[in-house]
Formats: structure tokens, sequence, C-alpha cells
């Protein structure tokens, strides 16, 4: 499956979940790394996105910390639109839970659902995402940097170095932001 499908079908499976019960609520427990290692192993790189075995985007820390491009957007995407409730670094507020884990905890599909459709635990509320393409265009770029920050291969703060933006994904952020 290439990229354009991927996302397709990635939105498909994510209409799918909520009928089949199998959105979580967002997961800030504990990650211990090396039980995801797999997860999260680059499998294969694509035009600057990097995909694990079953063709879900991951990160790429290189040895100096130089991140991939989607890390790095993903930064820039999440403290746009969701450090104000859920703390700088997906590490919580006194609003909203922690979740630099639950890209970790949840996976990918399950992520995704919430964020897209939201969810509601008694007085706590994630509001639906489905409908904000600042969100939307970048959600994998989201959800790989919360992994990334889940695992502890990135640190607190901006990444000080970054991949260059693949031409790839420059046509898909526009094909995406009109």
């Amino acid at each position: 499956m290439r990229t354009a499908s991927r996302s397709i079908a990635a939105a498909a499976a994510c209409a799918l979940l909520p009928s089949l019960g199998l959105a979580q609520a967002w997961s800030d427990q504990p990650v211990k790394p090396a039980e995801h290692a797999e997860d999260f192993a680059v499998a294969y790189e694509e035009d600057g996105i990097y995909y694990n075995d079953e063709d879900i985007k991951t990160f790429n820390v290189a040895e100096d910390g130089t991140v991939d491009w989607q890390t790095f957007s993903g930064f820039r995407r999440y403290h746009s639109e969701c450090h104000v409730c859920h703390g700088p670094d997906g590490e919580g507020s006194t609003y909203a839970p922690k979740i630099k884990n639950s890209a970790v905890n949840m996976g990918y599909y399950d992520f995704v659902d919430v964020v897209v459709n939201g969810r509601q635990n008694g007085n706590s509320v994630m509001p639906h995402f489905g409908d904000n393409p600042n969100v939307m265009c970048y959600l994998d770029d989201i959800y790989v940097y919360l992994a990334a920050r889940g695992m502890d291969a990135i640190p607190r703060g901006r990444p000080a170095k970054k991949e260059a933006k693949s031409d790839l994904v420059r046509e898909m952020e526009n094909a995406c932001m009109g």
C-alpha cells in the first residue's frame, strides 16, 4: 500500500472503529520502550517518510539527534493545536492528561479514532478534530511526534536538527491544505 492509499485506508478504518467498540481512552500509563520497540522500528523509508513493518508511519532519529521531517512537523503541529490542553511536549496539564504515551499504548488506529471522533469520559471531554484541517492534514505527524516522545526517542523541546521536507511530503501537504 502506498502513501495516498494509506491515508484513505486509515480514514476508512477510523470510521469503523466506533461501531466495533475498539476506541480506547487516552492512555497515560507508563511506557516500557523495550516492549514496544518493534512497533516503531523503521522497516523502510519512502521519500522522507518512515514506516514500520505494518505500513504505519513511524519516527526516525539519527545518532546525532536529527529527526525525520514528520517528527519535527508533529512537534510544530502538536504545539499549535494540542498543547493548550495537553501541555508542552505531551506531558499533560491540570486541564487534560499526559498524552505522550497514548500513541504508544493505544496504537495508531485507536489514537486516530480519538482525535477524529473525540470522546467523553465523565466530565472529561476530548473534542473531535475530524473537521479541522490544521489537525487532520498533520495527524500522522502528530502521532509520530508523540510516539517518539512516548518512546523517549527525543527529549522535551523543539528538535534541534531535522531532515529536509521531501517533495512527496510537500505535495501531500499542498493537496490536503488546498
